[in-house]
């Protein structure tokens, strides 16, 4: 079977982006025991990703880049911003435990959109977050291999649709995950 709409992938991958040294680092690897798994043209995956595998059948390799502008998009030195350090009260009292430099934390906009954000400093009065996504600037590379395309039965719907595991930060209220992006593996 072939990599099509509805079908459920299951695929090894390596993704690796190119740091200072302009060389090839891993950014984020699958395991057998734990491989990605996603129904196909459901915009569970970013539309180049599934494009590059629109096609491809079990043991099929790939190797392919997405630029920049069909990843994450470049990074946006305005999408870092202070916020009131008020916003991160819990019980009254600021979360000093969750509001540390370096934590992801997530955020919900006047709309209700949820999002995350890295906390970059925490000054007196406010917190200062960088909104952009991790690989926001960053042009990926993907390697791996196809593990199996199948028709998914309605209980694989099911649990792709809500899933019950832990995700990785990038869920909606309902548990929708979006993809494993900010784990870096841990997933």
């Amino acid at each position: 079977m072939k990599i099509s709409q509805n079908k459920l992938v299951i695929l090894q991958y390596k993704l690796q982006v190119k740091n200072e040294k302009n060389e090839l680092e891993v950014w984020e690897e699958t395991t057998k025991e734990q491989p990605l798994q996603y129904l196909h043209g459901l915009g569970m995956m970013l539309p180049k990703f599934e494009e590059n595998l629109e096609g491809l059948g079990e043991g099929d390799k790939f190797d392919f880049k997405i630029d920049v502008e069909d990843a994450y998009g470049q990074y946006e030195q305005e999408n870092v911003i202070e916020l009131p350090k008020k916003m991160f009260l819990v019980d009254g009292k600021f979360d000093e435990e969750n509001i540390i430099p370096g934590r992801i934390v997530p955020l919900m906009d006047n709309e209700g959109n949820r999002f995350n954000a890295d906390i970059v400093s925490v000054q007196k009065d406010t917190v200062t977050v960088d909104l952009n996504h991790p690989l926001a600037g960053e042009d990926l590379y993907f390697s791996g291999y196809i593990v199996s395309v199948t028709q998914p039965t309605d209980e694989e719907l099911q649990e792709m649709m809500h899933p019950k595991h832990h995700c990785c930060g990038d869920c909606g209220s309902e548990g929708n995950c979006g993809g494993c992006s900010g784990c870096h593996g841990d997933c």
